[in-house]
């Protein structure tokens, strides 16, 4: 049986921890951010976890 590939789009939008948990950074922070408040651009750019229910669509793309 050949080996199994990961879903090398998936490999860089995500990542692991050390207790099995999957991070992913937010989205809205790439463009047009002079009208966006400082505080809010900061928040933005902190990685947060995966949402339960995309849990095994994310594990499953990354062969976890």
């Amino acid at each position: 049986m050949p080996k199994l590939k990961k879903n090398s789009g998936s490999k860089k939008r995500f990542s692991i921890t050390g207790t099995g948990k999957v991070r992913r950074k937010k989205a809205y922070m790439r463009h047009i951010l002079t009208k966006k408040a400082t505080k809010r651009k900061r928040h933005l750019s902190q990685m947060v976890e995966v949402s339960r229910a995309d849990i095994d669509r994310v594990k499953r793309l990354l062969l976890i």
